[in-house]
C-alpha cells in the first residue's frame, strides 16, 4: 500500500512539472518519465488510482489521456470486458464528480467517445454494448445544471468523434480499409442514433431557454464582472439561447412551468423580454469597453448581435424587441473601444490586434451586419469620429512640433475607422438598402478618398502600412457592393461609381501602392488582387473606361522595374517572392486584350520588356560562366510574367500572337533551364507551370491552321520537357518526408497536369507519332510511368494537388490511350488498378469521380475484348492478350472494386451516385458469379424479416438489364440503381446491418 501511495505522489509531482514548470530540462525529464509510465504494464491500475485518489487536476488529465491511448492501441488491444468496464467507470466518475476542472471533464468525455466509436460493432451476447448512448446520457440530462452540461457535451463530442477519421482507426489491424470502416461506423451511427440525438437536442433547446433565463437574473452580479472568463462563457450560453425574439412566447410558456423555488415571479410576462435584451446589451457594452481584460469574448458577443441584427427584418412578433435601440449602442461601444485601444496599446506596448489580419476580418464581418441595423445612427457616428480624427491628423502633419507618437495614434484610429467603414459598406448586401442609405455610403466613401489623397501626398517621406492595408480592405468591400454586374442600376452611389470607380481604385491605390510599396508584400499582393478583380470584365463598359485611363495606359506601356520596384529581380530576398508578378500580368493581359484585336505591333510593343529579359537569359546561357543567381531570378520572374499573360489570353487571336512570339525562339531557353536546375524547385516549378498553361486549350484558343504542324511541334516540346525533368528528378535519391512534396512531388504533379492538358487538348492527332516513327508520345508516357512508380500509393492520396492531377490524367489515358495501358508490365497494371481502388474511397469527390470514370473505361475495354474473343474475328493483338491474362490471373482486383463500389452505394452517403453507377454495370457483367455471392452475403446479413425485401431489391436492380454496355442499357441500369439505393436504405433504417458488412471488403 505504501508503494502505491509513494508512486501516486511521484506521478503527481511529475504531472505538475510537466504542465507548470518553466524550466525546459525539468519538463523534458518529466515528459520522459510519464512516457515510460504510459507504456508500463500496470498503467491501467495506476490510472484508476490517479482518478480515485489524485489530488491534482493534472494527474486526472494524465490518467484520462493514458486511458485513451490504451483503448486506441492496435498491438495487444484491451479485451471487450475491460473496455466495457472503463466506459462504465468513466460515466460513473463524471456523474459523481460534476465539478471537475473543465479540461479533465473534456478529456474523460473524449475517452468515452473514443471507446464508443472503436467498439461500435462489438457485441456481447448479441447486444451492441457501446451503442446505448441515449441511455448513458439521459441520466445526466435529468440531474443538475452541471450534469446537463456534461450530458450535452457528451452528445456533441461523440458526434464529432464519429465524424472524424482517427489515426487509431487508420492503423487498426483488423481492416485494410480504414476509411471504409470509418464510413460504416458513421453510417450506422447516423441511422441508429443520430435522429434520437437530434430529437433530444431539440427538446433540450426549449429547456435551455428556461435555464438561461434563470442564470441571467439570479447570476446578474456574477455577470457584472466582465473580467471573469467564467462569466463570459456563461453569458455566451445564455445569449445563444435568446438570439431569436420570435421564440419568446414559447419561452414564456415553458418558464411558467418552473417550480416556485426559482423565485422568478413576474419574469414570465412577455413585457419583460426587453429587460432581457437590455441586460444583454449592458453586458456587451461593458465587455467591449473593458476589452483588455477579456479580448477573446469579443468574437462571441459580436456573433450574438450579428444574429440578432440579421433577424430584425424577419421578426413577426407584435411586441417591441427594442433591438433598434440597443444595437446602435453595441455598435458605438465596439467602434469607440477600438479607437480608445490605440493609445493604450501604444503606451503599454501591448499586442496590437491590427497585426492579426484574420482576427480583424472576423470581427469586421460580424460588425458589417450589426452596423447596418439603424444605419443612420452608425453612419452619423462614423462621420463624427472620422472628421475629428482626420482633422487632428491633418493638424499634426502641418505642425512642426508634432510628436511621432501623436501622429501614430491618429493613424491607428483612422486605420480602425477605414476598416469599419469598409465593413459597414460591405454589410449592405445583408439588408434591403434605400437611396438614403446609399447616400450615407457616399458620405463615408468621400471621406476615405480625402484621407487617401492626404496619405498619398506623404508617401515620398513616410507611410503607414496598416493604414494602407485598411484602405485596400475598404476598396475591396466597395468593389464588391458598387462595382460589378450585380449592382442595382437605381443606386445613386453606383450610378456615380460605375463611371468613376477607376478614379477610386486605380489612380491612387494601384499606381501609388505599386510605386511606393513594392517592397511590402502584403500591400503589393492585395493591391494586385484588387487590380486583377477589377480587370475581369464585369460590367464590360467599366473595363473599357478603365483601359482609357492614363494611369492604366501608363502601366501597359511601362511595366518595368524602373516604375514598379516589385518587378526588379535584384530586390527579391528569395525566388518565391515573385509570385505576385503572375497576378500583375494576368490583370495587364486582360486589360491589353480589351482593345488589342489583331494589332500585332501593339502586342510586340507590350512584350518588349519580356523580350529583353529572354534575350538577357539567352546571352547568359551562351557563355561558359555566368551569374547563376541573377540568371535564376531573371528567368523565374520572366516565366511568372508569361504565365500571367498566357492565362489572360483566352482568345485564339491573342493567344496565337503569344505562341508565335515564344515558339520556336525562346523554347530552348526553357528546356535549358530544366536541364540545369531540375533539382531547384523554385526554378523548375514556375517553368513547368508556364508550359502547362501554354498547352492548355482553354476556351478553344489553341486552334492551328490545317496546314500548320504547330500542334505536333508543341507536343514535341512538351514531351521533351516532361522527359528531361522526369528522368533527372528521379536521380536525386532519397528525399526527407517533410521535403518530398516541395522537392519532387510538386514538380511531378505539374508534369501530370501538363500531360493531361496536352493529351485532352484536341489539337494533336497522336496516331501520327507511331505512323511516322516519332517517339515523342512514347517518351512522355514512359516517363509518366517511371514517375508514377516512384510515388507510394499513400502519397497519391495524401497530397490533394497530386491526387487531382494524377487521377485526371489517368482518366484521359484510360479513355484515349487504353492500348498503351494494355501494353504495360503486370506490376505496373496492378499499381494503376490499386491506385484506382484506393481512390474510389477518397474523401475528395473529384478524385473519386475520376476513379469511377477511369474504372469505367478499363471495364468497358475488358468487356469489349472478351466479347470479341467469343466471336469469329481475327485474333486479338498480343498486348490485348497480355492485359486480359493479367486480369484473369488477378481477378481479385476487379472483384475488390466491385465490392467497394457496391459498399459505398449501399452503406454510405454516396454523393456521386451517377459516376459510381457507370462502372458498376461492367463490373457486374465481368463478375456475375462473384456478384451473386456478394448479393447473397448481403441478404443473409439482414434480419430474417428483412431478407426477402433485400433480395427483391437486388432482383429489381437487374430488371430489364441486358448483357451489354450500350448507352441505353447503361442509362436503364443507372435508373434502376437509384431506385435500388432508396429501397435498400428504407429497408435497413431500423436494421443492424453492420454485422456482416465487413465481408464485402474481404
Amino acid at each position: 500500500m505504501a508503494d502505491h501511495v509513494q508512486s501516486l505522489a511521484q506521478l503527481e509531482i511529475l504531472c505538475k512539472q510537466l504542465y507548470e514548470t518553466t524550466e525546459t530540462g525539468v519538463r523534458l525529464q518529466a515528459e520522459k518519465a510519464l512516457v515510460e509510465f504510459t507504456n508500463s504494464p500496470d498503467c491501467l491500475s495506476k490510472c484508476q488510482l490517479l482518478l480515485e485518489r489524485g489530488s491534482s487536476s493534472y494527474s486526472q488529465l494524465l490518467a484520462a489521456t493514458c486511458l485513451s491511448k490504451l483503448v486506441s492501441r492496435t498491438s495487444n488491444p484491451l479485451p471487450l470486458e475491460q473496455r466495457i468496464d472503463i466506459r462504465n467507470y468513466v460515466l460513473n466518475y463524471l456523474a459523481t464528480r460534476p465539478k471537475l476542472a473543465e479540461f479533465v471533464t473534456q478529456a474523460l468525455i473524449q475517452l468515452y467517445s473514443r471507446i464508443t466509436k472503436l467498439g461500435w460493432f462489438d457485441c456481447q451476447k448479441d447486444d451492441y454494448v457501446f451503442r446505448n448512448v441515449i441511455a448513458d446520457v439521459t441520466r445526466f440530462l435529468q440531474d443538475s445544471v452541471e450534469h446537463c452540461i456534461i450530458g450535452v457535451t457528451i452528445l456533441s463530442q461523440l458526434t464529432n468523434e464519429i465524424n472524424q477519421l482517427n489515426l487509431c482507426l487508420c492503423v487498426q489491424a483488423d481492416t485494410s480499409h480504414p476509411l471504409t470502416k470509418h464510413r460504416k461506423i458513421a453510417s450506422s451511427f447516423r441511422d441508429s442514433s443520430l435522429f434520437d440525438i437530434f430529437t433530444l437536442s431539440c427538446n433540450l433547446l426549449k429547456q435551455v431557454s428556461i435555464l438561461a433565463f434563470w442564470v441571467i437574473f439570479l447570476a446578474e452580479p456574477y455577470f457584472s464582472d466582465p473580467t471573469s472568463c467564467a462569466s463570459t462563457s456563461a453569458a455566451v450560453l445564455v445569449f445563444q439561447s435568446l438570439s431569436d425574439p420570435n421564440n419568446y412566447h414559447e419561452f414564456c410558456r415553458l418558464l411558467a412551468r418552473l417550480k416556485s423555488n426559482y423565485q422568478l415571479g413576474e419574469l414570465v410576462k412577455v413585457e419583460n423580454y426587453p429587460e432581457v435584451i437590455r441586460l444583454i446589451a449592458n453586458f456587451t457594452v461593458t465587455s467591449l469597453q473593458h476589452w483588455e481584460f477579456a479580448p477573446n469574448s469579443v468574437h462571441y458577443l459580436l456573433s450574438l448581435w450579428q444574429r440578432l441584427a440579421a433577424s430584425v427584418p424577419y421578426v413577426k412578433a407584435t411586441e417591441p424587441h427594442l433591438l433598434e435601440t440597443y444595437t446602435p449602442e453595441v455598435t458605438k461601444a465596439y467602434i469607440t473601444s477600438r479607437l480608445e485601444s490605440v493609445c493604450i496599446i501604444l503606451r503599454d506596448g501591448l499586442e496590437d490586434p491590427l497585426d492579426d489580419a484574420g482576427l480583424v476580418q472576423q470581427q469586421l464581418d460580424q460588425l458589417s451586419t450589426i452596423g447596418r441595423c439603424e444605419y443612420e445612427k452608425t453612419c452619423a457616428l462614423l462621420v463624427q469620429l472620422f472628421d475629428q480624427s482626420a482633422q487632428t491628423y491633418q493638424e499634426l502633419l502641418q505642425s512642426t512640433n508634432s510628436s511621432t507618437i501623436d501622429i501614430t495614434v491618429q493613424e491607428g484610429r483612422l486605420t480602425w475607422l477605414v476598416y469599419i467603414i469598409g465593413a459597414v459598406i460591405g454589410g449592405r448586401v445583408s439588408f434591403a438598402s434605400t437611396d438614403e442609405q446609399d447616400a450615407m455610403d457616399g458620405e463615408l466613401v468621400c471621406r476615405v478618398l480625402q484621407l487617401m489623397n492626404l496619405t498619398d501626398s506623404r508617401l515620398a517621406q513616410a507611410g503607414n502600412e496598416r493604414l494602407e492595408l485598411a484602405m485596400l480592405s475598404f476598396f475591396e468591400q466597395f468593389r464588391k457592393i458598387y462595382i460589378g454586374d450585380q449592382v442595382q442600376k437605381s443606386s445613386k452611389v453606383s450610378t456615380f461609381t460605375v463611371t468613376t470607380h477607376t478614379l477610386l481604385c486605380f489612380r491612387p491605390e494601384t499606381i501609388t501602392n505599386l510605386k511606393y510599396w513594392g517592397q511590402c508584400e502584403p500591400i503589393t499582393s492585395k493591391t494586385l488582387q484588387l487590380l486583377n478583380d477589377l480587370s475581369i470584365g464585369y460590367p464590360l463598359p467599366s473595363v473599357r473606361k478603365l483601359v482609357k485611363l492614363s494611369a492604366v495606359q501608363f502601366m501597359l506601356n511601362n511595366h518595368t522595374s524602373e516604375h514598379f520596384s516589385f518587378l526588379g529581380v535584384n530586390n527579391q530576398s528569395n525566388l518565391s517572392d515573385m509570385r505576385c508578378r503572375t497576378t500583375f500580368y494576368t490583370a495587364l493581359g486582360r486589360l491589353l486584350m480589351v482593345d488589342l484585336g489583331e494589332d500585332e505591333d501593339q502586342f510586340e510593343q507590350f512584350m518588349l520588356p519580356l523580350t529583353a529579359a529572354f534575350e538577357a537569359v539567352a546571352q547568359m546561357f551562351s557563355t561558359n560562366t555566368f551569374n547563376e543567381q541573377e540568371a535564376k531570378r531573371t528567368l523565374v520572374g520572366l516565366v511568372r510574367d508569361l504565365r500571367g499573360i498566357a492565362f489572360a489570353f483566352n482568345a485564339k487571336t491573342s493567344f496565337m500572337m503569344l505562341f508565335d512570339w515564344i515558339y520556336p525562339a525562346y523554347m530552348p531557353i526553357l528546356q535549358r533551364a530544366i536541364e540545369l536546375w531540375y533539382h531547384v524547385p523554385a526554378c523548375t516549378t514556375p517553368v513547368l507551370k508556364l508550359m502547362a498553361e501554354l498547352v492548355h486549350n482553354r476556351s478553344q484558343r489553341l486552334q492551328f491552321d490545317v496546314s500548320s504542324p504547330n500542334g505536333i511541334l508543341l507536343f514535341r516540346e512538351t514531351s521533351k520537357m516532361i522527359t528531361t525533368y522526369g528522368n533527372r528528378i528521379l536521380t536525386i535519391g532519397e528525399v526527407p518526408k517533410d521535403q518530398v512534396y516541395s522537392v519532387k512531388l510538386k514538380g511531378v504533379s505539374v508534369c501530370f497536369s501538363m500531360l493531361k492538358a496536352v493529351l485532352s487538348g484536341n489539337y494533336v492527332n497522336f496516331g501520327v507519332f507511331r505512323l511516322y516513327g516519332d517517339d515523342a508520345l512514347d517518351n512522355a508516357l514512359q516517363t509518366f510511368i517511371k514517375l508514377l512508380l516512384s510515388i507510394p500509393h499513400s502519397d497519391l492520396l495524401d497530397y490533394p494537388k497530386l491526387s487531382q492531377s494524377f487521377y485526371s490524367l489517368l482518366e484521359v489515358l484510360t479513355q484515349d490511350h487504353m492500348n498503351f495501358i494494355a501494353s504495360l508490365e503486370p506490376h505496373v497494371v496492378m499499381y494503376i488498378l490499386s491506385s484506382i481502388s484506393e481512390g474510389l474511397t477518397a474523401l475528395d469527390t473529384m478524385v473519386c469521380t475520376g476513379c469511377c470514370s477511369s474504372l469505367d473505361h478499363i471495364v468497358t475495354y475488358l468487356f469489349k475484348q472478351l466479347s470479341r474473343s467469343t466471336k469469329k474475328r481475327p485474333a486479338a493483338m498480343a498486348t490485348d492478350d497480355r492485359f486480359l491474362l493479367i486480369m484473369q490471373q488477378h481477378p481479385e482486383m476487379i472483384q475488390q472494386m466491385l465490392s467497394t463500389v457496391l459498399n459505398i452505394i449501399i452503406f454510405e452517403d454516396c454523393r456521386n451516385q451517377w459516376s459510381m453507377s457507370r462502372p458498376l454495370l461492367g463490373l457486374i457483367l465481368l463478375n456475375e458469379k462473384y456478384f451473386a455471392d456478394l448479393r447473397n452475403s448481403i441478404v443473409n446479413s439482414q434480419p430474417p424479416e428483412k431478407q426477402q425485401a433485400m433480395h427483391l431489391c437486388f432482383e429489381n436492380l437487374m430488371e430489364g438489364i441486358e448483357r451489354n454496355l450500350l448507352t441505353k442499357n447503361r442509362d436503364r441500369f443507372t435508373q434502376n440503381l437509384s431506385v435500388f439505393r432508396r429501397e435498400v436504405n428504407d429497408s435497413m433504417k431500423n436494421s443492424s446491418y453492420g454485422v456482416n458488412s465487413n465481408d464485402m471488403m474481404s
